[in-house]
C-alpha cells in the first residue's frame, strides 16, 4: 500500500509502497478514507519530539473497517470509524477512574509484543506505527480501543478533524477547562485546534470569546466560527490588548494552542483573579516556562490538556451530532483536500500560516 514514511528527522515525508499485516485478534484492518495534517505531526517531522524510525506518520483520520480479529466484536466489516490517539487499556487506575486519554498501559498492551510480526513493514523491514494509528496511508491496522463506531451518514473527510484537532479544542474548553455559560475566554492562535476551542466557547455560551492571532484571515474565520473579539498580536502585547476589551480584569478562562514559551506565559497573564490557562500546544521539550510567582496568590492557575482529556468514545459521537445538527462547524475549517503526493506541500502552508485544515482524501 502507499504511505508517507518518515526516514530521517528533521526531514520530509517519502510515499513509498510499503506492507500491512493481518488484523490479529482485537485488532481492526482500516480503509483509511481522509487524514487530516496536524502540526503535532510536524513537530516530529522537525525533531521537536523524538520518535523512532522509519515510521508512517499521521494521526487524525477516518475511514471503513475492511476486517476484524477474531475477538473483535465492536465493529464490523463495513463500519464508519473515527480513529484516535488516545487509544486506552481499559484496565489501569487512569481508564477506570474515567481519564481514558492519561491511559498508562496503552504502550505496553495495545502494541505488538516482542516477538510478534511488526504492523508495518517494508521489504522484510520493520516500519513504526505512530501514536498507535500512522494515518498516512492507504489502510492502518489498529487496536480496537483505538477506535470509535460512527453513523454512516457523517462525511469522513470532516470525520477525520474530529479525530484530533476539533476533539482536543472542544475537549479543552467542556472537559479540561469546564467553561461555563457567562465566562470571558481568549484562545492563542487560531489554526485547527484553537478554531475548534473557540466554537467550544461558543457552544458552552461564553459571553466573550476573544481570538488571538498575527494572521488577519485566520482572524476573520475565528470571528465565521464564534468569535466575538479578535486581538492581532503584531499590533503590540496581545495581553494588554485583552485586558482592554475586558475592563482591566482579564479573562476568566485562556487557551494556548501556539506551542510557544512566550504565548503560554502570555495565556496566564491575562488571566483574572481565579483564573485558568489550558496549554493545548505542544511546546518543545527541553523548554521551560517562567510565571510570576506572585500571581498564585490570586489564584490563578496554569494547566495542560492532553487530546482535550477525552472519552473519545462518548466525545466523538456527540461532536459527530453537533455537526449534522450545524452547531459544529467543520466545512469551514477544510482549507482544501489534497492527495497523499501532496503532502510535504500541505505541511509546507501549514507553516506559512496559510491554510486552518488540508485533508489528504483516499479513494
Amino acid at each position: 500500500m502507499k504511505a508517507a514514511v518518515l526516514n530521517a528527522a528533521p526531514g520530509q515525508l517519502e510515499i513509498e509502497d510499503i506492507q500491512i499485516d493481518s488484523p490479529g485478534p482485537r485488532e481492526v484492518l482500516i480503509e483509511t478514507k481522509a487524514a487530516g495534517l496536524c502540526h503535532s505531526d510536524l513537530h516530529f517531522m522537525e525533531a521537536l519530539y523524538p520518535f523512532p524510525l522509519p515510521a508512517v506518520l499521521g494521526h487524525e483520520s477516518a475511514g471503513v473497517v475492511a476486517e476484524v480479529g477474531s475477538d473483535v466484536h465492536y465493529v464490523k466489516p463495513g463500519d464508519h470509524v473515527i480513529t484516535c490517539l488516545s487509544a486506552f487499556c481499559g484496565t489501569c487506575e487512569q481508564c477506570i477512574s474515567g481519564h481514558l486519554s492519561r491511559c498508562e498501559r496503552k504502550a505496553i498492551e495495545l502494541v505488538r509484543q516482542p516477538g510478534q510480526p511488526s504492523r508495518l513493514s517494508r521489504n522484510g523491514e520493520d516500519v513504526n506505527t505512530f501514536l498507535h494509528l500512522s494515518s498516512f496511508a492507504e489502510q492502518m491496522l489498529v487496536h480496537e480501543h483505538a477506535l470509535v463506531k460512527i453513523q454512516p451518514d457523517m462525511p469522513l473527510d470532516k470525520a477525520a478533524l474530529i479525530g484530533c484537532g476539533v476533539t482536543t479544542g472542544l475537549g479543552a474548553v467542556f472537559r479540561t477547562a469546564r467553561v461555563e455559560p457567562g465566562e470571558v475566554m481568549a484562545v492563542i492562535g487560531c489554526g485547527g485546534i484553537g478554531l475548534s476551542a473557540i466554537q467550544g466557547g461558543r457552544i458552552a455560551g461564553a459571553n466573550k470569546v476573544i481570538a488571538v492571532d498575527t494572521n488577519p484571515s485566520k482572524l476573520e474565520l475565528a470571528q465565521t466560527l464564534g468569535a466575538t473579539h479578535v486581538v492581532n498580536a503584531a499590533d503590540g502585547d496581545p495581553v494588554e490588548q485583552i485586558r482592554e476589551l475586558t475592563d482591566g480584569l482579564g479573562v476568566h478562562h485562556s487557551f494556548e494552542a501556539v506551542g510557544m514559551k512566550e504565548t503560554a506565559e502570555q495565556a496566564f497573564r491575562m488571566l483574572r483573579s481565579g483564573g485558568q490557562a489550558t496549554v493545548i500546544g505542544m511546546i518543545p521539550v527541553g523548554t521551560k516556562v517562567e510565571l510570576h510567582g506572585v500571581d498564585f496568590l490570586s489564584e490563578k492557575t496554569m494547566t495542560g490538556s492532553n487530546m482535550g482529556s477525552n472519552q473519545f468514545r462518548t466525545d466523538m459521537p456527540r461532536f459527530v451530532d453537533m455537526y449534522l445538527d450545524g452547531r459544529l462547524m467543520l466545512d469551514e475549517m477544510v482549507s482544501k483536500h489534497i492527495d497523499i503526493e501532496q503532502i510535504n506541500d500541505g505541511f509546507a502552508e501549514m507553516k506559512a500560516g496559510t491554510v486552518a485544515r488540508s485533508v489528504i482524501t483516499f479513494d
